[in-house]
C-alpha cells in the first residue's frame, strides 16, 4: 500500500493591516466621524448643488416668497413631534426647519445679498451681546433679571441703530414693543406684546387680577350682543380673545400651544362621536342636538376613564 500523504500543514494565518495595533479594525471606524460644522457644510453644499443649473427644477423655482408656508409648516411639525416625545422624530423634524433656513440663505447670496455665515455670526454675536452675566461683568440673579437685562439690551441696540426720531419700518416712532413681528398668528402677537409689556414691569400682580379682566371683557361683549353693532361685537370678541392670551401668558402657557392642543382634542371627540353614531346605524351629522350632547358627554366620561387608567397605570410602576 501506497502510504498515504500527510495532511498538509494548515497556511499560516497573515495579520491583515487593519489587526495592526492601533490600526482600525473595521470599515466603519475607518471613516472619520464628522462634527456638527462639517455636517453643516455638506448640508449647505447640498442645498447649493440642488439650486445650481444643472441641480433640481423645483428647488430652482422657489423664491423666498413661496417657501414662507413651508417655514410655518415646519416650525409646526417640529412642536408637533415635541409633544409626542419621539426622539427621532424631533430631530428629523428640526433637520427639516434647519434646512428652510439653509435654503433662504442660498437664495440670497445668489442675490448678493448675506450667506449662511453671515446668519450664523449675527445670531453667535447677539448671544454673546444679550448675556454680559455669563460672557460678561455683569451680573444676573435670577432669570426675571435676565430678562429684564435682555429687553434693555435690545432696546439699546434699537436705539443705536436708528437716527434720533426716526421710525420703524412700520412709519411709527421706535418703542420697547418693537420686534413682535405683525406677520405672527394672532395669538402669538398678543402672547408677545403682553410678556415684552411685563419685563419692562406693566403687568398684573397676580392672576385674580387678569381673570377679573376678562370678566369684565365677557360683561361688555355681552351688552354689544345685546344692542351693538357688528363692529362693536368684533372689538370687545378682540378684546376678550386678548385677555385670554394674556392669562396664558401669565400663567406660563403658551396660547398658541394650548389652542392647537385643545383644536385636536374638540377633533379627536367629534370623531369618536361618529363613530359611535354609526355603530348604532346612524349618520352622526342627522341625529337631534339632544342626541349629539349626549354622545359628546359619553366620549368626555370615556377619555377621562382611559386618562384615570393609564395614570393608575403609571402610578403603579413607580
Amino acid at each position: 500500500m501506497r502510504e498515504a500523504k500527510k495532511p498538509m500543514p494548515a497556511p499560516r494565518k497573515q495579520k491583515s493591516k487593519s489587526a495592526k495595533k492601533g490600526a482600525p479594525k473595521t470599515r466603519c471606524t475607518k471613516m472619520k466621524q464628522l462634527t456638527p460644522g462639517e455636517w453643516f457644510e455638506k448640508l449647505v453644499a447640498v442645498q447649493a448643488r440642488l439650486r445650481a443649473p444643472e441641480g433640481c427644477p423645483w428647488d430652482r423655482e422657489q423664491t423666498h416668497q413661496s417657501l414662507r408656508t413651508y417655514l410655518l409648516e415646519e416650525a409646526y411639525e417640529v412642536l408637533e413631534a415635541l409633544d409626542k416625545g419621539n426622539d427621532a422624530k424631533f430631530a428629523e423634524e428640526m433637520g427639516d426647519l434647519l434646512l428652510q433656513i439653509v435654503f433662504h440663505s442660498q437664495i440670497a447670496q445668489e442675490q448678493g445679498r448675506f450667506t449662511v455665515a453671515d446668519v450664523i455670526r449675527a445670531i453667535h454675536d447677539k448671544m454673546i451681546r444679550r448675556h454680559p452675566h455669563v460672557f460678561g461683568e455683569a451680573r444676573a440673579r435670577n432669570s426675571a433679571e435676565v430678562l429684564r437685562n435682555w429687553e434693555q439690551i435690545k432696546a439699546e441696540e434699537r436705539r443705536t441703530s436708528k437716527e434720533p426720531g426716526k421710525k420703524d419700518s412700520q412709519g411709527e416712532p421706535v418703542s420697547l414693543l418693537d420686534g413682535v413681528s405683525r406677520a405672527l398668528p394672532a395669538t402669538l402677537e398678543g402672547f408677545q406684546l403682553t410678556r415684552k409689556a411685563s419685563r419692562i414691569g406693566f403687568d398684573w400682580e397676580d392672576s385674580a387680577g387678569v381673570v377679573a379682566k376678562m370678566q369684565e371683557e365677557t360683561a361688555e361683549l355681552e351688552t354689544a350682543l345685546k344692542g351693538g353693532g357688528q363692529r362693536q361685537i368684533e372689538e370687545e370678541m378682540g378684546d376678550l380673545l386678548f385677555a385670554a392670551v394674556n392669562l396664558a401668558r401669565f400663567l406660563d402657557v403658551d396660547p398658541e400651544i394650548a389652542l392647537k392642543k385643545a383644536n385636536r382634542k374638540f377633533s379627536r371627540r367629534v370623531r369618536a362621536m361618529e363613530a359611535r353614531a354609526r355603530e348604532s346605524g346612524r349618520e352622526f351629522k342627522n341625529l337631534s342636538r339632544e342626541e349629539m350632547e349626549t354622545l359628546w358627554d359619553a366620549t368626555k366620561d370615556a377619555e377621562g376613564k382611559a386618562w384615570r387608567r393609564e395614570l393608575a397605570k403609571a402610578q403603579a410602576r413607580k
